[in-house]
């Protein structure tokens, strides 16, 4: 049976060529990302053992946070390490040096005022030069190092980007104003933020403790060992040297790589199965092409395998005869999965390096044993697996049965049997996408969409036949006898119909779902935008730190401005005991009306004015306090104070949870924390004049942005259509591999009806009648397809948008009619182009020979 089986497989290697490239798709998907993801891991990890080589002992001081990223960050509670720390651990036994740390952000703009890089990586820190005149840590590429307060250094990319040389002069800013510094030297740097599209910027030691700390001041203590020293024991000695302090701690820079190691890990652990998901797809698209052209082909051999049947051949062996070619063809297909994947993830790492300009760390390769081994079992298994139902159809058909007969139709009961279980499956998970809208419960509604999705794939036999008739009319008006024949045809053999547009479907399902959600919550998005804010321009730091207090001031200053508002976040304790914590958002309680739309639920609409709190009701128009209720809160300077709820006001995506007046609760908001935003008015609304007025007022920070209506509804739907593109990309897979399995089904199709070709022909259907035939057929299939996966994606984003309900403000199902429609002609599309090869086949078969085919 294993020769019969490798014969059959040889024999029919054509038919089976469709079915091996889907195998060999889905697979590279696999071997392509665990290959790039273990290649990017090793080559992290690598990168950043590099970084802790010199570095036995590391002193941190976990108040000394990034100024402006959070809330009072240089504020300090508990001890600090000091000039006089640095000293103390450099004395110790076994010390070769103790380098004093200071970092930030920073951010650098070009020749024309942009900032250089993206706002979430704009980084700087502090030179520390050695002995030699420079900083390990960093290696001069050109100049020097900066010595004062009127120079700077900058990463060589980063000063290449911004056109800038050595000795020219640089504009830079944290969250303060503007300073103009002498470029003394260019830098190369391990530094990942850096690597990942940011910049560095290095300032002498002095200013930067200005800048991010207070004079004398270090967020952290680098200590080199002598040769031999144990770091174990040097880490005692340097606990004792330090202050002790819960902001204090001390850690081996073994024990600081191996928690970066254990982060990188994890990185590359969710990138892995972010794109082992879609591959996951891509399979089970292929399970689809697999299953129908192993049917195809047993249906094609049942006169073949009723002879085996004949002459003693078990139905045991028949099925191990069928499972033994699919074996086969999930064995080559990996192989080749395999080798396609490797050059994939080669290709990929290429590309973001090139024009994504993503600056991956360089390494070798990595093609571990476990990503071999797993993309060669999963390809075999889902082969092997999708073949299983027509080997064991292939066995059950009676010998004398099939020799009679060359294609054995589906008995009325096991039609009545998968009729049933798809109709439990799609009434499940209709009851459960019910059950999860009703709850807000995502989980419950991913559980029903898939349910339901498996019950329809069960019917989409009985579906196939209405819904193609639907065509029928306008194929046999504008095409007449080949469009009949087209609609016979596809309606012919439901499953195998189904089997195909199954395929297409579940790509189209995804993808529809994606846009109607995404439209959604654009759609939601924008209209809180232009509803909930009235001002003309929101001032916010590009990566989303905290504007330094004194902006607000600037800006209200500003020519044209006729009311401005700080926004900030102030975390405060409630309850008589402080048990709870929660965030107070303050603004200026004279202004805020003229610059955000307040619509008032309960109580007066002066509350702030009075010195009273408003709350949201959030989204579910529910709020935690009543008016006239007392909120005994801890503020973050300790003090203790009592508030008022005045009013309760309608959900607003400007102001969220419990709002206050500046006045009463600024004052106790920990010094040096920033603001949130800056809401700005102006005399004539949003003029080209009042942001430039704004940005002067700012003296030109590039990490300040000065936002309109259009620029966050674009900022916001820039975000967003990212990630919908991302998402199409990576299911572009699955309907590449539901292409083929449209194209497969129409070339076995074509050879399995050649008797039937050869008698239209004969009877004097032309072969351009013959061509279209084929074409509208395979058109009919896609068509089915891309309906039931259209109606089934609005169906599944309605219920993904009612559980966003409570998160985004006024959030509705919006279904864009152009792009639904889009998808629907490129189903058509698919379905027509799928159809060259096999129509141009079935016109070039000669009449005579295909009348006295089998």
């Amino acid at each position: 049976m294993f020769r019969t089986a490798l014969r059959n497989v040889l024999a029919h290697k054509g038919r089976l060529l469709m079915t091996t490239l889907a195998v060999m798709l889905g697979t590279a998907f696999v071997a392509g990302t665990l290959v790039f993801s273990d290649t990017l891991g090793e080559a992290l990890r690598t990168q950043n053992s590099k970084s802790y080589t010199d570095i036995a002992v590391t002193v941190s001081d976990h108040e000394a946070g990034f100024r402006g990223y959070d809330h009072g960050a240089r504020v300090t509670t508990g001890p600090t390490l000091t000039e006089e720390s640095r000293a103390k651990v450099a004395a110790l036994p076994g010390v070769a040096d103790a380098r004093g740390v200071v970092s930030g952000f920073a951010g650098i703009a070009d020749k024309k005022g942009a900032l250089i890089g993206n706002g979430f990586s704009t980084t700087g820190t502090n030179y520390v030069p050695g002995t030699d005149g420079t900083d390990p840590r960093y290696p001069l590429v050109e100049g020097r190092g900066p010595k004062n307060a009127t120079e700077i250094a900058l990463d060589a990319k980063t000063a290449d980007k911004g056109g800038y040389k050595v000795g020219d002069t640089v504009r830079v800013a944290v969250n303060g104003p503007v300073m103009e510094l002498k470029l003394t030297g260019t830098l190369r740097t391990n530094d990942p933020r850096v690597s990942a599209g940011g910049s560095l910027a290095a300032f002498d030691t002095a200013t930067a403790q200005q800048l991010y700390l207070s004079p004398g001041r270090f967020g952290e203590l680098d200590v080199k060992a002598k040769p031999g020293t144990d770091d174990d024991a040097l880490l005692g000695a340097v606990k004792q040297a330090v202050p002790q302090g819960d902001n204090i701690e001390a850690r081996t820079g073994r024990e600081l790589a191996a928690e970066q190691d254990r982060m990188i890990k994890q990185g590359t652990k969710f990138l892995s199965t972010f794109l082992m998901a879609f591959a996951g797809i891509a399979l089970f698209v292929g399970i689809f092409i697999i299953a129908n052209t192993f049917t195809m082909l047993v249906a094609q051999r049942t006169k073949e395998l009723a002879l085996l049947r004949a002459v003693g051949a078990t139905r045991r062996q028949i099925t191990r005869s069928v499972l033994i070619e699919a074996f086969l063809v999930g064995l080559t297909a990996s192989v080749a999965g395999l080798l396609a994947g490797i050059g994939i993830a080669v290709g990929l790492k290429s590309f973001l390096n090139g024009p994504m300009d993503a600056n991956l760390p360089d390494g070798p390769l990595i093609i571990a044993p476990s990503t071999v081994v797993a993309a060669i079992a999963v390809g075999v298994l889902v082969t092997v697996l999708a073949a299983w139902l027509p080997a064991r159809r292939a066995s059950r058909i009676a010998p004398v049965a099939a020799m009679s007969s060359a294609e054995q139709p589906a008995t009325q009961k096991s039609l009545v049997i998968r009729n049933t279980i798809g109709l439990l499956f799609a009434l499940a998970g209709a009851g459960a996408l019910a059950a999860g809208v009703a709850g807000k419960e995502v989980k419950t509604v991913g559980l029903g969409a898939g349910a339901l999705l498996i019950g329809v794939f069960v019917l989409t036999p009985l579906l196939s036949r209405p819904l193609i008739n639907l065509f029928a009319p306008l194929l046999r008006a504008l095409y007449g006898t080949p469009g009949k024949l087209a609609k016979e045809n596809a309606i012919r053999n439901p499953r195998r119909t189904a089997a195909t547009a199954s395929a297409l479907t579940i790509g189209v399902t995804l993808i529809t779902s994606l846009t109607v959600i995404g439209a959604s919550v654009n759609k939601a998005v924008d209209d809180a935008a232009a509803t909930d804010l009235k001002a003309d321009y929101a001032v916010t730091m590009e990566n989303f730190s905290m504007l330094s207090p004194e902006v607000s001031t600037q800006i209200a200053k500003a020519p044209g401005v006729t009311a401005t508002s700080v926004v900030r976040t102030i975390p405060v304790e409630t309850g008589a005991d402080g048990s709870d914590s929660d965030w107070v958002t303050a603004v200026d309680a004279t202004t805020i009306d003229r610059l955000v739309t307040v619509k008032v639920k309960d109580g007066s609409a002066d509350a702030l004015k009075e010195g009273k709190l408003m709350v949201s009701a959030g989204s579910s128009g529910q709020s935690r306090y009543r008016v006239g209720e007392a909120l005994a809160v801890t503020y973050p300077d300790g003090s203790k104070g009592s508030l008022t709820v005045g009013a309760v006001i309608e959900h607003n995506s400007v102001l969220a949870g419990i709002v206050a007046p500046d006045a009463v609760v600024g004052p106790h908001a920990l010094p040096g924390s920033g603001l949130d935003k800056v809401l700005v008015k102006g005399a004539n609304g949003p003029t080209g004049e009042l942001k430039q007025a704004v940005r002067d007022a700012t003296g030109g920070n590039p990490l300040i942005a000065v936002k309109g209506e259009k620029d966050i509804k674009a900022e916001n739907r820039q975000m967003l259509n990212g990630i919908l593109n991302m998402m199409y990309g990576l299911l572009g897979m699955s309907v590449v591999i539901a292409v083929l399995g449209v194209v497969n089904t129409m070339a076995m199709s074509v050879f399995e009806r050649r008797r039937e070709i050869g008698m239209l022909r004969a009877i004097g259907l032309d072969r351009l009648g013959i061509r279209r035939m084929v074409r509208l057929e395979s058109l009919l299939i896609a068509l089915f397809g891309g309906l039931v996966g259209i109606g089934l994606g609005v169906l599944v984003a309605w219920a993904g948008v009612r559980t966003l309900a409570d998160d985004v403000k006024g959030i509705t199902t919006v279904v864009p009619p152009v792009q639904v429609a889009g998808f629907l002609l490129a189903a058509a599309v698919i379905g027509l182009l799928a159809a060259l090869w096999p129509a141009f086949k079935a016109a070039k078969l000669d009449i005579l020979g295909a009348i006295k085919s089998e």
